[in-house]
């Protein structure tokens, strides 16, 4: 088994413009995303998603297709749609217009990664769930709240602790940790989804880096400093980004055994694939490349 076989959401996003009038469509979806960041990486990856055969579904199509992603859609009547408004920093507002359903799905790769609404929403999640307690893989998970489709905090909680609970890697933001959360302190809440069963627990903090919280104990990196045009997918390129180097150092299949003195290297791939994405409009994860490129530009005194 080699690559990474990812199951989850692609929909458009409509991106409003500065009068609010006019849109831009932008293929995304939080898993599509981490698939595309994934293929311009160079990981072998598939994508299982729900798709129709409209315009938009084409859009999306290409999207992942032309950056190198293996598509398995299961169809649907409609394409989805998140309607995306930007505050003055950049940062997204959604407003969502789709179902979830998934058709069968092969697992015969090193790695399976899912999160975000393909987790959360009837019916396809409860078929999402069986594959991550079915699986031999190792199991990936961002659970990329939505407050407007998460219903009641109580419950979503419930439904992420016992996801967790499944994975291997979780990667999580202090936002979605304060809706889930409320006053609690994030980096308790993600050491204690790491007691309950994955080997590596990772809390994104935006521009200040992020922490990983393993059985070795704690490790932090600091943020990248970059001139941000919006954060859309930012946190898809830094799982993406966190995937490759997993899948570089043959540390996927099975359980996540990262050894100590290579994390720092694996989280700052995963900071430099998120810093380059915000340098940009939309969902536009890094290719090598561009990695390669930032991180010599970082080397330079």
């Amino acid at each position: 088994m080699h690559g990474v076989v990812v199951v989850g959401e692609s929909l458009i996003d409509l991106v409003a413009a500065a009068d609010g009038r006019s849109f831009t469509a932008h293929p995304g979806g939080s898993p599509a995303n981490v698939a595309v960041g994934l293929a311009r990486l160079g990981v072998p990856v598939t994508l299982h998603t729900a798709l129709a055969a409209d315009h938009f579904g084409r859009l999306v199509e290409s999207h992942v297709t032309d950056s190198g992603v293996r598509l398995a859609p299961h169809r649907t009547e409609h394409t989805s749609l998140a309607v995306v408004t930007l505050d003055g920093q950049g940062v997204p507002e959604y407003d969502f217009r789709l179902t979830w359903d998934i058709g069968e799905v092969p697992l015969n790769a090193a790695c399976l990664h899912t999160g975000s609404l393909a987790a959360a929403l009837p019916p396809g999640a409860s078929a999402v769930e069986a594959l991550m307690s079915a699986t031999s893989a190792t199991v990936t998970y961002d659970p990329n709240i939505r407050p407007p489709l998460m219903g009641e905090p109580a419950g979503a909680r419930a439904r992420v602790e016992r996801q967790v609970a499944l994975s291997d890697v979780v990667k999580v933001s202090e936002e979605d940790l304060a809706w889930l959360y409320p006053g609690e302190d994030a980096e308790e809440v993600a050491a204690s989804w790491r007691s309950s069963g994955p080997a590596l627990v990772i809390l994104t903090l935006g521009e200040n880096g992020c922490t990983a919280l393993t059985a070795h104990g704690r490790l932090h990196r600091p943020g990248i400093r970059v001139k941000v045009a919006d954060t859309v997918g930012a946190g898809d390129a830094f799982m993406s980004g966190l995937l490759s180097a997993l899948h570089a150092g043959d540390h996927l299949g099975g359980r996540v055994a990262v050894p100590r003195d290579a994390l720092p290297g694996i989280l700052d791939t995963a900071l430099r694939s998120a810093a380059i994405t915000c340098t940009r409009p939309g969902a536009d994860p890094p290719t090598q490349a561009e990695l390669a490129g930032l991180r010599l530009q970082e080397a330079r005194p």
